[in-house]
């Protein structure tokens, strides 16, 4: 029997996870830009009309709108898409002008774009550190003390004793590290480096598949091994380890979002396990269900979910936006307005396709296609 945690959670834990990190994605474009002495109209949690908000001292207009699904910080001087010099800008006083953001120098302007996406990294990047100390840190190696039979180990002519030291090039240090790397690659050929005796020999392995249900009724596809170290060394760490330890688990789930996008486009994994919000409010209250500390992580995965995606090279996207200040750094002269202006076009009619795409994605694992396509029969 499945578990359900309701609308009202669904809802409630989705708006605990976007809020506060649109909030402090947007906080980090805010603080910068005041920091470099830009003048900001409007802080917003949400797009289209506002629900509340208030007008502090700096003329700075605090609002919250009804579609929580983003944010925006807009600066002064923000009078088109690109934020490029206008004749409306030219035409302000001059001591206006200074305050906007098109008035800044590109280094500043870039450090303003970036923040964003770097407050959402260090966010995450203080959760897992608390996490670091409370739990410890798993550092169990990667030895296989026992091999499954008919497993894809044993297929592939790993043994006892055998220590995985890399898999496809990339550097196994500990258990988890197999594991992590396995799972995502299901039925997939693996060049497995191991130390057996003393000596170095490679084996190619293919990885097994297991079909896992939790307990929510999601069914997933995950790559297996095979292999067993029933040993887990569990290491308490220092609050001089835990940056580092922190920093380390931020590297691994980014490699594993690049894989992923890599299989995807590969064609390894069907686009179909794409998801967009309505997958994303799913998870958040299945999260929620569990309890606290799968919540709290969750969030610090969805926070670095949103600076991986923002520093992606697409226009509207703060990567873009970083892209042509690298441009323009290199030329000593701003991209030309009108080809700014497509390429932002573009970028907008891409990102609106993709959030259909996902959209429909959504709709159609939670079985609103098959549903209708039975009352329409």
């Amino acid at each position: 029997m499945t578990e359900n945690p309701g609308i009202p959670l669904t809802i409630l834990a989705f708006l605990l996870v976007i809020g506060p990190l649109v909030f402090v994605h947007e906080l980090g474009h805010y603080f910068v830009a005041r920091w470099f002495g830009v003048k900001i109209e409007a802080f917003s949690i949400g797009f289209g009309r506002e629900i509340k908000g208030w007008t502090d001292k700096r003329g700075t207009r605090w609002k919250l709108a009804w579609l929580p699904l983003g944010g925006y910080v807009r600066f002064a001087g923000d009078m088109n898409a690109v934020s490029q010099p206008s004749p409306d800008w030219l035409a302000l006083p001059p001591q206006e002008r200074a305050r906007t953001f098109q008035a800044k120098p590109v280094w500043q302007r870039a450090l303003i774009v970036f923040a964003g996406p770097a407050i959402n990294f260090l966010f995450a990047f203080l959760i897992l550190m608390g996490f670091a100390l409370a739990y410890g840190e798993s550092r169990t190696l990667p030895v296989a003390e026992q091999v499954v039979a008919g497993s894809a180990a044993a297929k592939g002519g790993m043994i006892t004793g055998d220590r995985v030291i890399a898999i496809d090039g990339r550097s196994m240090a500990v258990f988890d590290d197999v594991a992590g790397y396995v799972r995502m690659r299901p039925n997939e050929h693996m060049a497995v480096r191991i130390e057996r005796d003393g000596a170095v020999r490679t084996l190619d392995i293919v990885a097994g598949v297991r079909f896992e249900e939790d307990r929510f009724g999601n069914r997933h596809a995950l790559g297996q091994l095979g292999i067993i170290n029933a040993r887990p060394v569990i290491e308490p760490v220092s609050l001089i380890e835990a940056p580092g330890v922190a920093a380390s688990r931020i590297k691994s789930i980014l490699t594993m979002m690049v894989d992923g996008i890599g299989q995807i486009i590969t064609g390894r994994r069907s686009v179909k396990e794409l998801g967009g919000p309505l997958k994303i409010a799913q998870a958040s209250g299945e999260m929620a269900s569990i309890g606290p500390e799968t919540f709290i992580w969750f969030v610090a995965l969805i926070s670095i979910n949103l600076g991986f995606i923002n520093l992606l090279p697409v226009p509207m996207l703060d990567g873009g936006h970083l892209l042509f200040y690298a441009i323009e750094a290199v030329r000593r002269k701003p991209v030309g307005a009108v080809a700014q202006e497509w390429a932002f076009r573009s970028g907008m009619l891409a990102l609106l396709a993709l959030m259909m795409f996902v959209t429909f994605n959504d709709l159609s694992s939670f079985g609103v296609w098959e549903s209708l396509s039975r009352l329409i029969g």
